[in-house]
């Protein structure tokens, strides 16, 4: 067995942050790793609405190509945003905000949208669909995979997966991340 693939400078300064921090919830690096190749295709304005200390940030950053590219994150604990604020203090192309996601609701529409599933009622298709641009992508991630139809998670139906697979704004798909977790890519149509 080899060992991991490195991680990006930036990502591993991020992770001493989140350590430092004692902050343990953050993006795993298979959907990190997917955040900075769907980074690597787009311009403009990128977003994660919860920001936790800046490691997936950080995997949209290590993905950026050209200076025309720029992320806003938004972290609504004051002490996290801070931890995520120190990765990119002299980095113009990312701006951490001590705020709620919806702050950015002006300063979309986005090319790309990073979101945790962890709360479906904030990231309900109809509370998103609007902040994404035409062709943007939207990543949800922290589902565990499900080969049912309707995804079935904890013997209930995702309704929060099903809207995102079905609405017709989007063109969506879940991608295995890992054996035990997937996240939901959607284009806005």
């Amino acid at each position: 067995m080899s060992a991991p693939p490195e991680l990006p400078d930036i990502v591993t300064r991020a992770f001493a942050v989140s350590r430092r921090a004692g902050y343990v919830s953050f993006c795993r690096n298979e959907t990190g790793r997917l955040l900075a190749a769907l980074a690597a295709t787009r311009s403009g304005v990128m977003a994660e609405f919860g920001t936790g200390c800046g490691v997936g940030t950080a995997w949209l950053r290590s993905g950026l190509r050209g200076e025309d590219a720029h992320i806003l994150t938004a972290e609504l604990d004051e002490r996290l945003a801070g931890a995520a604020a120190e990765i990119f203090v002299d980095d113009a192309q990312v701006e951490v905000l001590a705020a709620d996601w919806s702050t950015l609701g002006d300063k979309g529409p986005f090319s790309l949208l990073f979101l945790d599933s962890g709360d479906p009622a904030s990231v309900a298709v109809d509370k998103i669909a609007d902040l994404v641009e035409p062709g943007g992508i939207v990543v949800l991630d922290d589902f565990v995979p499900c080969e049912l139809w309707p995804p079935i998670t904890y013997g209930r139906v995702d309704t929060l997966r099903e809207q995102w697979l079905t609405d017709e704004r989007f063109t969506a798909v879940e991608v295995m991340v890992a054996s035990d977790a997937s996240a939901v890519v959607a284009t806005r149509r």
